[in-house]
């Protein structure tokens, strides 16, 4: 008997033990995560010379509200902070900080622009917080061997600048080429990507170059050192406050090139109203999602849910404006990648959720346009649609083109 009851006992004993370890391996934290909280945080140029973006984290905390009003991820409330930096390096720095050392969030979601995500690339890797679906295309930031905790979401600006490249060749092989950039790592990889597709032609197709600063009040200087040198394609390698300025200084010049603008100066909103409508017609850029304004997406279930969204969480902003598509179309992939972190929520989990994605598709995206990733690939969108304005909306044109180019 007392055999029986010890035996009894120990099996009791294992089944707890065995029901613990159940639980510990069911649920697992890091700082910023507990049974009711994700806390995350992002920097957001709110003001200064890149505030037309202020949509996208706007948009962004309108679709936390919207998850957690439907009852969170995995029945935990995201708590979304926010700070301005104003698209200030220093200010980014600070900020970041702040989140990390001082409101201690689980990660960072959507640091936005080049210049912000390069100065804290290295602070967020040494701590080993995720610096996740990061609001550039620089190649440093799909770079998982020296920055495994960095993963940017935009498609890769010399990818993208290899698609402009193979396009110029096709279609204006005798173009005389000058080339406006932005001075960081945005621009630069830019023209690294066009140099790169037109390979040995590039000395001879590339006439002039033309950078300019953050911090510059215009550059009427520099389009007009273009026109001087001869050049009929204007390779437009800029963010929305200088890309309108181009496209106004082209139009006083009485200029005519062949105007070839990057994706992230292509919002209609914060872009080409701006600068004029009609003297935007025929800018060409790419794309990979579905643009509001484009009459094809009026009965898609996914532009339907938009529309939908920004009427009860976001009615003071612009539906039309793709700078808040994008904020929807990353919110959601945040959600998608949280939500299959089940309830290991660690920073590593995260990491290793975000870089094994397998045919993932956007409600926003392109058709036939799906999210791959993988350990030593950490580029988000690696597909992309050629695209002209028409004076009132953009138009899709040619095939869908995946960059086969390297991943880093």
């Amino acid at each position: 008997m007392r055999s029986g009851i010890l035996h009894l006992l120990a099996g009791a004993a294992v089944a707890i033990a065995l029901s613990a370890t159940s639980a510990s391996a069911q649920k697992k934290y890091d700082t910023g995560a507990s049974d009711t909280e994700i806390k995350i945080g992002q920097t957001v140029p709110f003001s200064g010379p890149a505030s037309a973006y202020a949509g996208i984290g706007k948009t962004q905390a309108a679709y936390m509200r919207m998850i957690n009003e439907k009852g969170g991820i995995n029945g935990r409330k995201v708590n979304l902070i926010q700070y301005d930096d104003a698209y200030s390096p220093p200010k980014a720095v600070e900020q970041v900080r702040k989140l990390v050392e001082g409101d201690e969030v689980l990660l960072t979601f959507q640091i936005i622009g080049t210049p912000s995500n390069a100065a804290v690339q290295k602070y967020l890797n040494s701590k080993k917080v995720p610096q996740l679906l990061a609001a550039t295309g620089a190649s440093k930031f799909t770079d998982p061997k020296n920055f495994p905790w960095t993963m940017g979401y935009n498609p890769n600006y010399q990818s993208e600048g290899r698609i402009y490249g193979q396009y110029i060749l096709k279609n204006h092989p005798n173009a005389k080429i000058g080339i406006l950039y932005q001075n960081d790592d945005l621009g630069r990889d830019y023209v690294t990507g066009l140099k790169e597709a037109l390979g040995g032609k590039a000395a001879t197709m590339i006439v002039a170059e033309a950078s300019y600063e953050l911090t510059d009040p215009t550059i009427d200087s520099q389009i007009v050192r273009l026109k001087a040198a001869g050049a009929d394609l204007l390779y437009d390698a800029s963010t929305p406050k200088f890309a309108a300025q181009a496209i106004k200084k082209v139009a006083d010049l009485g200029w005519k090139p062949v105007h070839i603008l990057d994706i992230n100066a292509s919002p209609i909103s914060a872009t080409l109203k701006p600068a004029g409508l009609d003297i935007s017609k025929d800018i060409i850029s790419t794309n990979y999602g579905k643009d509001p304004g484009d009459p094809q997406w009026k009965d898609d279930a996914g532009m339907k849910a938009y529309f939908a969204f920004m009427d009860k969480y976001y009615p003071e902003g612009d539906k039309q404006n793709t700078v808040n598509i994008y904020g929807y179309g990353t919110a959601e992939l945040l959600v998608h990648i949280l939500q299959q972190c089940g309830d290991d929520l660690t920073r590593e989990n995260i990491m290793k959720q975000a870089t094994s994605l397998k045919n993932v598709v956007g409600s926003l995206s392109l058709p036939g346009m799906v999210i791959n990733t993988s350990p030593t690939d950490y580029r988000i969108n690696k597909q992309m649609q050629m695209m002209k304005f028409n004076g009132d909306r953009w138009e899709l044109f040619g095939p869908i083109i995946e960059d086969a180019g390297p991943a880093g």
